[in-house]
């Protein structure tokens, strides 16, 4: 079930003046509906989560500092799992996260994080879950 959690590398074009980070485009592979976008500050060691939408794709992207996410899976009670990604502007990718798969993510740089996620619906929050971090067993390090 780790082929339903998609990292997609992105383009970034260098320019004098500034450069053009992309996030994501109508013709990418990943893309099926426009819903809303948004950022999300994250400060340094501060962690979000466990949150899971039961109908809303994710695509999330860090433009600003660093964030790692934890997926965690368990729509296969026999074999839940955990994969973990960092993304940042030297790492750029966007992470695509399926519905039914709970999330959290940590602020790691020291200066903050923002994150970038283009979603497929708009925000409802009848559609989505949330545990404490507690109630889903994942040591939340550095590394």
């Amino acid at each position: 079930m780790t082929e339903d959690i998609k990292l997609s590398k992105l383009k970034i074009i260098n320019n004098v003046d500034g450069d053009v980070l992309h996030a994501l485009k109508k013709s990418s592979i990943d893309f099926k509906n426009f819903g809303e976008a948004y950022f999300s500050e994250v400060k340094y060691g501060s962690i979000k989560g466990w949150k899971r939408h039961r109908i809303m794709t994710l695509n999330l992207v860090v433009p600003v500092g660093e964030i790692k996410f934890v997926a965690y899976d368990d729509r296969n009670r026999e074999s839940p799992f955990f994969k973990e990604f960092v993304l940042s502007r030297y790492n750029f990718f966007r992470l695509t996260v399926p519905p039914m798969i709970w999330l959290g993510f940590k602020g790691m740089c020291k200066n903050g994080s923002m994150l970038l996620n283009i979603a497929d619906i708009e925000h409802d929050p009848s559609e989505s879950d949330n545990l404490q971090l507690d109630e889903i067993y994942y040591k939340w390090t550095d590394k």
